[in-house]
């Protein structure tokens, strides 16, 4: 892709990508996150995958989602200047509890630093635990 075709960063370096279904948007998206954040992306993608490998992928309000059925998303993630958050959507129901809270009861985070490793075995079982919840729709 030619420099003045790169999608755009909108504010913490978070792509704009437009709106879409399935793996190739994803990683449209994934592939314009900018330095470091990049191979955190595509180590979440890698690990959902892995974990769910029938899991269904979309980008919508520039931001990747995960679901087991279409406009039904167990998880998606945002670039943002310091880290990338990524967002379990019934999070209050995994055991153990992602760490961080949100203003919405049941929606909990993980955020992701730079040159800070994350426990990717508990992110799977994470993973594995929100794909068997009921789906938010959006």
């Amino acid at each position: 892709m030619a420099r003045d075709e790169s999608p755009k960063l909108l504010s913490g370096g978070n792509p704009q990508i437009a709106k879409g279904y399935g793996d190739a948007i994803v990683q449209s998206y994934i592939d314009a996150m900018p330095g470091w954040k990049q191979d955190v992306g595509r180590r979440i993608d890698t690990l959902v995958t892995e974990a769910v490998p029938s899991v269904v992928k979309a980008v919508k309000w520039n931001s990747p989602f995960y679901g087991m059925e279409k406009d039904l998303w167990f998880l998606g993630f945002h670039c943002l200047t310091k880290y990338v958050k990524v967002a379990f959507f019934k999070g209050a129901q995994l055991t153990p509890l992602p760490p961080g809270t949100s203003k919405q009861a049941e929606v909990r985070y993980l955020d992701i630093h730079e040159g800070r490793t994350f426990d990717e075995a508990q992110f799977s079982n994470w993973v594995r635990q929100a794909s068997a919840l009921p789906g938010e729709k959006m």
